[in-house]
């Protein structure tokens, strides 16, 4: 599927909210920080055969890549509330996409954490 629909595909999926002042669309997200709070930043990546065995389920994969950077956050004594999302995939799939979606925005949703934007390439 071409960058913009999946994208736009994404985008679909995981809402907005009002503390997101620009969200998915671009690479940068432009997001509203409360005066009271100061912002912690957590970036882990996740390579196929080496952080989860192949043939892993793609919602089981989406889902771990969330977790590992919820738990980085989590270890600075961090309260979650917005996430990135950088995605290298090899070929257009879009079966494994929602499935690795379903994951992801599950757990998202379970941290009352937002979807701001992020990166999609082939690779």
């Amino acid at each position: 599927m071409p960058e913009f629909e999946l994208i736009e595909r994404i985008r679909a999926r995981a809402g907005g909210r009002d503390d997101v002042v620009l969200g998915i669309g671009d690479d940068a997200a432009l997001l509203r920080v409360p005066p009271d709070r100061q912002l912690v930043v957590a970036m882990d990546t996740l390579n196929d055969g080496v952080h989860f065995p192949r043939g892993t389920a793609a919602a089981d994969v989406g889902w771990k890549a969330l977790a590992v950077n919820l738990s980085d956050l989590a270890a600075m004594g961090a309260e979650p509330a917005w996430c990135t999302l950088s995605l290298s995939l090899p070929a257009s799939d879009d079966g494994w996409v929602d499935g690795f979606l379903d994951g992801f925005l599950k757990l998202a949703t379970a941290h009352r954490v937002a979807l701001v934007g992020g990166d999609t390439t082939r690779g």
